[in-house]
């Protein structure tokens, strides 16, 4: 059987949309990101996230990013907490791990931030498009 992440590209994107109202009743939030990227992927030739849209990307991200900042927050605890202890072992893994859950957050933001930047880049484009067209109309 195929990775359930692995089929999400043959889905149209109704079916994503369906994938990921299911993950979120699921709590699969990561899952839930996949395709909902999948339909931001889509998106980008051509066309606009629709309210409900962009509401699955909001939550579907917030909550991926929200569980690896609740990690941090403990693993730095601990990190510290063994530092005070004069505890090696346990700090040298604790910032280890942190090192790790700090390289998907900045992995996850950087993901997001490209595909806003195509979204923000696209809908500039035709924003100058219709300007342009409107002043080559009112000049005839």
């Amino acid at each position: 059987m195929a990775n359930f992440r692995d089929s999400l590209e043959q889905k149209s994107r109704n079916e994503l949309i369906s994938v990921a109202k299911l993950a979120e009743q699921a709590e699969r939030y990561e899952d839930m990101a996949a395709a909902m990227k999948q339909v931001v992927v889509k998106m980008e030739s051509g066309g606009q996230l629709a309210r409900e849209e962009r509401n699955l990307v909001s939550v579907a991200y917030k909550n991926v990013v929200g569980a690896r900042r609740s990690s941090w927050r403990v693993i730095t605890s601990i990190e510290t907490k063994t530092a005070s202890n004069h505890e090696e072992l346990k700090q040298a893994m604790a910032t280890k791990y942190r090192t790790e859950v700090e390289k998907e957050l900045n992995n996850i933001c950087e993901e997001v931030l490209v595909r806003i930047n195509r979204m923000i880049s696209e809908l500039s484009s035709n924003i100058v498009r219709c300007v342009h067209s409107t002043n080559c109309c009112r000049d005839s």
